[in-house]
């Protein structure tokens, strides 16, 4: 894919979402979908993500993030797409 192919979601996904394993399965559900980038977790309860990649997969992570984990509660995911910066791979960040 060419950089020119790739797009980037910045998201801030709100509610029920820590401690309920929401970064591990940001971070699988991002690698089986090819998509790029990193999830961590805010001081104010929220969890940050970015992900980079083909504009369809990116939307289907950010369709992902409304659910989450099983046990995780989303009360809402905002989601501003920026230019991409050409992260590879996907990581939690502390």
């Amino acid at each position: 894919m060419s950089d020119s192919d790739r797009v980037r979601a910045h998201v801030f996904v709100s509610g029920r979402v820590q401690g309920v394993y929401y970064r591990a399965s940001t971070r699988d559900a991002a690698r089986e979908r090819g998509v790029d980038g990193w999830v961590k977790n805010l001081d104010d309860g929220r969890v940050e993500a970015v992900f980079e990649g083909d504009e369809d997969r990116v939307e289907a992570m950010c369709e992902w993030c409304e659910t989450g984990s099983r046990a995780a509660e989303v009360d809402s995911v905002d989601v501003t797409m920026e230019a991409p910066e050409g992260i590879a791979g996907f990581e939690v960040r502390w």
